[in-house]
């Protein structure tokens, strides 16, 4: 990546406040620190509280408040709602403020925004500074959310089933019904008529983010070049950076939960690729009933099991049944822990299997790792995403709506068994090693951005 002194140059990073939105924008700060770059990372006021690690060295951290108050569950449309009103006044008054340079450090000469958050980037252009948009879908499901008009005009709503989807540029003949992006809820897009308020939210604000000075997704064209090349059709400018957890010399994580490093030492005791690793991700809430098919069918395949069980994850009335099931569990040969180093586990000789709910950036961190994957998806890009490792890239199985203990069984033991799955997926691995390397096509892209935002923030 170019490393040429960038000193003048001070770029605002600015997240959608949310924990898996949060690290691929904090990997970009800090692949921007490495090339000698200034940045700020702004936060919401409600996350810096939270925040479980120490920032990255130089990486300055600033918060503006989110409207909401502390104890507020911050779905995704009151969230967005009070973003777009206190949350974008006060990030107008901090880019108009002096807060953001020093005597060290220059004025802001560009914005890096999340692309969900229109007025991020509008603002910016306002007052003058260049801004771009970030992607932290991938770009099939970027492409996807920009169809979602047209998806619904065709009558082509996401529902469980398997009627083809043609909505979609570029992806006709992959993409069923099930694999469209969709809201909380099985049926919820079914049931609204005219489209999940939700998805149309999103899809508006991917759709506008191709109207920024360009797009930075976090992928890399070996895993998706027909769709980045429709989207780059419809953009001044596209960079595909990623996988960027594997691109920047300085590893760095805004977890919001405290990590449980004690599960690290258990995995040494067990032998090579003979361990399943679970985790549903940050957001999603399951029944009881759910969670006990999961460990029924993880328990009936024999094999060790490391379990993310977040406070609050399993939506249900009794405590006691909940810490009764879990016992049993761990009576076998269950880890269960409340959140755990994903990347030190996903890394470590004895995993085999990540039961995963197939978010763009679990799904990434398992791509470098080679390890096979069975997704179970909840909602928005976790269908797509899920659709292209069983379908696609074949690095893993699909088994979305689905939640049936002999399916658990039956498909963590073929991801844990397949010559042909564990093939692909080291592949992959192996393809994603090129990409970021130097002179690879990640690594080029990614020093091509840092020049981009150089002349951007002379000619600023």
């Amino acid at each position: 990546m170019d490393s040429a002194p960038t000193l003048s140059v001070h770029v605002l990073v600015f997240p959608w406040p949310r924990q898996g939105l949060i690290n691929p924008m904090l990997h970009l700060a800090t692949a921007l620190l490495d090339a000698g770059v200034h940045v700020t990372f702004l936060h919401t006021e409600h996350n810096l509280s939270r925040i479980a690690r120490a920032p990255p060295p130089r990486l300055r951290l600033l918060s503006i408040p989110d409207g909401l108050p502390d104890d507020h569950p911050r779905h995704y449309m009151e969230l967005m709602e009070s973003m777009c009103t206190t949350g974008s006044a006060a990030y107008r008054a901090l880019l108009l403020s002096s807060l953001l340079s020093a005597d060290d450090v220059p004025p802001v000469t560009c914005v890096v925004a999340d692309g969900t958050m229109p007025f991020a980037t509008d603002i910016a252009d306002e007052l003058g500074i260049p801004a771009l948009a970030f992607c932290t879908f991938s770009a099939c499901s970027s492409l996807a959310f920009m169809s979602m008009p047209k998806v619904f005009e065709l009558g082509e709503n996401p529902f469980p089933a398997d009627d083809p989807v043609c909505g979609v540029l570029g992806m006709e003949g992959i993409l069923r019904r099930r694999d469209l992006p969709r809201g909380p809820g099985l049926c919820s897009t079914e049931q609204a008529g005219g489209g999940d308020p939700m998805i149309l939210k999103i899809g508006k604000g991917v759709a506008h983010s191709c109207k920024a000075r360009a797009l930075i997704i976090n992928t890399s064209a070996s895993m998706e070049r027909p769709a980045l090349a429709h989207i780059a059709s419809r953009t001044r400018d596209v960079f595909a950076v990623g996988p960027l957890h594997a691109s920047s010399r300085s590893a760095a994580s805004a977890s919001l939960w405290r990590e449980d490093d004690g599960c690290m030492a258990l995995l040494y005791g067990h032998g090579d690729r003979s361990v399943v690793y679970v985790s549903l991700g940050s957001i999603a809430v399951i029944s009881y009933e759910q969670f006990t098919e999961f460990l029924s069918g993880l328990a009936a395949t024999g094999y060790a099991f490391l379990l993310v069980l977040r406070p609050g994850m399993v939506q249900m009335a009794s405590s006691a049944l909940l810490r009764e099931a879990v016992a049993v569990a761990q009576a076998g040969k269950a880890n269960i822990v409340e959140w755990a180093p994903q990347l030190d586990v996903l890394r470590h000789r004895a995993v085999g299997c990540f039961l995963t709910h197939a978010g763009w950036n679990s799904t990434l961190e398992c791509a470098v790792e080679g390890v096979p994957m069975v997704c179970w998806p909840f909602f928005l890009d976790q269908q797509m995403n899920s659709r292209l490792v069983g379908a696609v890239w074949r690095t893993g199985l699909d088994m979305k709506d689905v939640c049936d203990r002999a399916v658990v069984e039956k498909m963590v033991r073929e991801a844990m068994v397949s010559g042909e799955i564990k093939a692909a997926a080291q592949a992959m691995a192996e393809q994603l090693s090129l990409d970021i390397a130097d002179g690879g096509s990640s690594s080029s892209e990614l020093g091509r951005l840092v020049r981009f935002i150089r002349e951007l923030s002379i000619k600023s």
